[in-house]
């Protein structure tokens, strides 16, 4: 099934009245371009920006003898970008848009009618980079030059940045001259390591990777270097040499830049594609859609060429892009809106969370109206205030995220954002010792989520022991520590529920938890980055409990994902613990993990060697299984439970969307040839391990 984007820039299009609106509109779009190239900032976000220009263009088909001169719509980089004084080998041009299948079609009717025949070349699919284009002159193997495309015909040099990209090599390995043109960005990896830099220099973070792309490119005088990516999307001979091989079509170009040693989008985990039709290309809109999220960098649309040199020639450019390509823009992932409040909470281990309460925004498919904001320090190093206008991001699955603020936009009577001087919870004192700020009392602080957490499912599984319950139990002081559950009486448990039949039943639950394996039982006690399946880890890997308490940092590192700055909070966490375990093993609760041969497993399972991925909701006999049980049953017919889809996946279950929209991880999966199974087809698979 084709996915539709959310057409956000064409939603609800009121439309322009007059000729004053007209102007007006003209003159917002062109002070958010101006403030954007000239200022490194943006005065509207680019669904607002899309619409607004929409509306422009509407009425300009409509009262062609009433354009403005010098209109935006007509204008490569709307006519704003710093223009310098570097002619282009060749124009660089800008890509016009489509944003549904209907208007991807009706652009292919457009270059029928160019061509006055069907393209017989095919087209290449390839993802839009959310950067700052450019063109890299290399002559006789040595990058000499970048120009940025200022108004297609002439750009300014930025060759101070040579050095500092990713993908541009400075030296190639073949004496080759041609000119790269592709996207400059930050990745995300990138963009967090920049903005750590220039919050260690006092200089403000940038609001989003395109904007901080854009200022590194133009910055002459910071004491510091930021390190960038480029991607080529096409070359052009330069100085009238013979590279790329005149008459090759877009494919084949890129696979030679690529084979000079610079960077091409066909190195993306999107790739680039060659596809016979149209209808093809949409498919593999769709499929790159579906890994937005997972990838490294930003996107905000895919493009489709003509592939044939010959075809491009004949279908031509206009005054602001080329006739022969289009972008098909995705939904927006990133928007502004009003930073109204944040509030805090604390989390089962201490930790106090803070979470940015938003103006209302449409987001990715939904209404974002709190995303997060991770830490204090995250706080002050992005200088928020309240009231201010941030950028927020969200794709996917993802939870939304407070990029930066639009400092320019700040109003008068912004404040920034109070930090609590006392925790949130319980009113007693912070341990501001990390970045991540938590309650000096711990756990016992977030008592009542914690023992909520601990008897849920797939860990004690104490059925009935709901919140009420719980709070009950510790207001009347029988509860202090999740040890104190397992010494509870019949007679408390009764009091607490209100009902001698649930007090019985209770009691039985606790009963039968006392034998729960000890993977279980490590993960109940709530430790920071243990949870289900590090527990089962951990406890596969020691045994006992006494094994655990045994162990230092060193050892610790030992288990799959315990690396050495998890690997010190655990052993200093257990440690913290020991009056706790100490009453959990007196109150004889299990201290061991079962061992395959003891819990009449076979050794060798059906999976022993192979890495799975589970995704999505599962179906027939294991409907209603979550990730914890799928994670538990993968370990005990031998194999691992991986994260994501790569090389190294041998299946991933995923049960068929609804929608047949696939996932990222589908998609992921079908490229690297990873086999799909149901879980239908799994649950035949480990068969023997089901009970």
């Amino acid at each position: 099934m084709t996915i539709t984007p959310a057409d956000e820039a064409r939603a609800g299009l009121p439309g322009l009245s007059s000729h004053a609106e007209y102007e007006a509109a003209v003159e917002r779009l062109r002070e958010a371009s101006r403030t954007y190239f000239g200022a490194g900032y943006s005065l509207m976000d680019d669904v607002t920006y899309d619409r607004l220009l929409l509306e422009a263009k509407a009425w300009e088909a409509g009262h062609p003898d009433a354009v403005v001169e010098g209109s935006p719509t007509g204008r490569v980089a709307d006519g704003a970008a710093p223009v310098g004084d570097v002619a282009h080998t060749t124009r660089l041009l800008s890509l016009d848009n489509v944003f549904t299948p209907g208007e991807l079609e009706s652009w292919g009717a457009s270059l029928r009618r160019r061509l006055g025949h069907e393209p017989a070349g095919g087209f290449t699919v390839e993802p839009k980079m959310d950067g700052a284009a450019v063109a890299a002159r290399y002559r006789d193997g040595r990058l000499v030059q970048i120009i940025t495309r200022g108004d297609g015909t002439q750009g300014e040099d930025v060759s101070h940045v040579i050095g500092t990209i990713v993908g541009l090599p400075e030296k190639l390995a073949e004496p080759l001259t041609f000119e790269a043109r592709g996207e400059v960005l930050f990745t995300q990896e990138q963009f967090d390591a920049a903005n750590e830099v220039r919050a260690a220099h006092g200089a403000g973070v940038f609001a989003n990777p395109r904007n901080g792309a854009a200022g590194t490119l133009r910055a002459k005088d910071r004491p510091y270097r930021l390190e960038m990516t480029f991607w080529a999307y096409g070359a052009v001979a330069l100085d009238g040499g013979a590279f790329p091989p005149a008459g090759a079509t877009h494919a084949e170009t890129l696979t030679a830049v690529e084979g000079a040693g610079v960077r091409t989008t066909a190195a993306t985990p999107a790739g680039l594609h060659v596809v016979a039709t149209l209808a093809e290309a949409q498919q593999r809109v769709d499929a790159i859609a579906a890994m937005r999220s997972a990838l490294p960098f930003g996107i905000d649309g895919v493009v489709i060429k003509a592939d044939s040199a010959a075809e491009q020639a004949a279908a031509g450019l206009g005054s602001r892009f080329p006739y022969w390509a289009i972008a098909f823009k995705l939904p927006a992932v990133e928007r502004q809106t009003v930073l109204r409040d944040v509030i805090w909470e604390v989390g089962r281990t201490g930790v106090l969370a803070p979470t940015a309460i938003l103006a209302p925004v449409e987001l990715d498919g939904s209404t974002v109206t709190r995303a997060t904001l991770h830490n204090p320090a995250d706080i002050l190093r992005r200088d928020l205030h309240l009231g201010d206008t941030v950028t927020v991001h969200k794709a996917g699955d993802i939870i939304p995220r407070v990029q930066a603020a639009v400092v320019e936009l700040r109003p008068q009577d912004a404040v920034p954002v109070p930090l609590p001087s006392e925790c949130p919870h319980c009113g007693g004192e912070i341990d501001r010792s990390q970045e991540r700020w938590r309650c000096a009392k711990g756990t016992a602080c977030a008592l009542a989520p914690l023992i909520e957490y601990a008897t849920g499912r797939d860990i004690l599984d104490i059925d009935g022991l709901g919140r009420k319950y719980v709070d009950a139990l510790i207001a009347g002081g029988e509860v202090r520590d999740v040890a104190d559950l397992f010494t509870l009486t019949e007679e408390q448990l009764t009091a607490a529920s209100g009902s001698a039949k649930r007090g019985a039943k209770l009691a039985e639950q606790i009963r039968i938890a006392k034998s729960r394996p000890l993977s279980r039982v490590f993960c109940a006690l709530g430790i920071p980055g243990t949870g289900r399946s590090m527990s089962r880890r951990i406890a596969a890997h020691f045994g006992t409990m006494e094994a655990i308490r045994a162990a230092d940092a060193a050892v610790l590192q030992d288990v799959e994902g315990i690396g050495p700055e998890k690997a010190p909070v655990v052993v200093e966490q257990v440690a913290a613990l020991a009056p706790v375990i100490d009453k959990l093993i007196a109150a004889g609760v299990s201290m061991t993990e079962p061992r395959p041969e003891s819990a009449g497993a076979p050794v060798d399972g059906p999976l022993t060697g192979k890495t799975v991925v589970v995704t999505g909701k599962m179906t027939g006999p294991l409907d209603g299984w979550g990730r914890s049980e799928m994670g538990a049953l993968i370990e005990k017919a031998g194999g691992r439970v991986g994260s994501g889809v790569n090389s190294r996946t041998t299946y991933l279950v995923a049960a068929p969307s609804a929608s047949g929209k696939p996932s990222s991880k589908a998609v992921k999966a079908q490229e690297l040839g990873v086999e799909v199974l149901t879980p239908e087809a799994f649950a035949d698979l480990v068969a023997v391990c089901l009970d």
